[in-house]
């Protein structure tokens, strides 16, 4: 998860013996222990508060996967302009002079 291997760690924590010394060394990784907890306890709060506010289908009732784009961007009859519809009425004046001559 954090990218460190086995002989780093062991390199990390012979500096920290080092530094600290036996007595206080305990102590120190307990305390980062218990941040690294409270701060992955923090997280966790955080997405499961953002996927409650996100859930669109309790929310709003609506499940998004209902909507298709063929179903929102087909062209309805109280549209005032769609590119459909022009498309539609293009095809139309190009087949009306044909049907006329």
């Amino acid at each position: 998860m954090s990218g460190i291997g086995g002989s780093e760690f062991i390199l990390l924590c012979l500096i920290g013996l080092l530094i600290l010394g036996p007595e206080r060394l305990p102590r120190v990784a307990r305390q980062i222990g218990a941040w690294v907890g409270k701060a992955r306890q923090l997280t966790r709060s955080l997405q499961r508060q953002l996927e409650e506010e996100i859930d669109v289908k309790k929310n709003f009732g609506i499940d998004p996967k209902d909507f298709s784009p063929e179903k929102l961007l087909a062209p309805r009859e109280d549209d005032t302009y769609s590119p459909l519809h022009d498309e539609e009425d293009d095809k139309e004046e190009k087949e009306a002079p044909a049907k006329n001559e």
